[in-house]
């Protein structure tokens, strides 16, 4: 099966308080981001909760982007899944970047519907049979044992 897209999960740390409590920034950023990185922009979605932190959900033609804000920890969650060759998910982490300056930041690369080969595809399992040989094997001593005694 060929590749169908491709995902980043982005861990943000050190983010300041008030760019993650921000939602107009925070929505900034993502309109930006989306802009930026040549995706297409359907609707956007956001929720900001109290005390602090919020949750924005950019839906695009391409697949999706979400942020969700731990202010209070300087953490942000971030998910960009794109579709198709033309858009570029790694300018639009780049972008986030630019807006929330992390000190530290932690990337996934997720090759989503790449499955390799078709035997790759197929379950993996695993059999163990030295439980079972142990048992018989014990089992023949004990018969070879009692018959000794005769």
């Amino acid at each position: 099966m060929k590749l169908i897209g491709k995902h980043l999960t982005v861990d943000m740390y050190g983010c300041s308080f008030e760019a993650l409590d921000n939602l107009e920034f925070i929505k900034s950023a993502m309109l930006t981001a989306v802009k930026e990185a040549n995706m297409t922009l359907l609707d956007f979605s956001s929720f900001k909760f109290e005390p602090q932190g919020l949750t924005a959900l950019a839906l695009l033609a391409e697949s999706h982007m979400s942020i969700h804000t731990y202010p209070e920890l300087g953490y942000a969650a971030i998910d960009v899944f794109t579709c198709g060759a033309h858009s570029r998910p790694d300018k639009a982490v780049a972008v986030l970047k630019n807006f929330l300056k992390p000190e530290r930041v932690k990337t996934t690369n997720i090759k989503r519907g790449d499955f390799g080969s078709e035997k790759d595809m197929k379950p993996k399992v695993k059999i163990s049979v030295a439980p079972l040989r142990r048992i018989r094997n014990t089992g023949a001593r004990v018969i070879k044992l009692l018959s000794r005694s005769k």
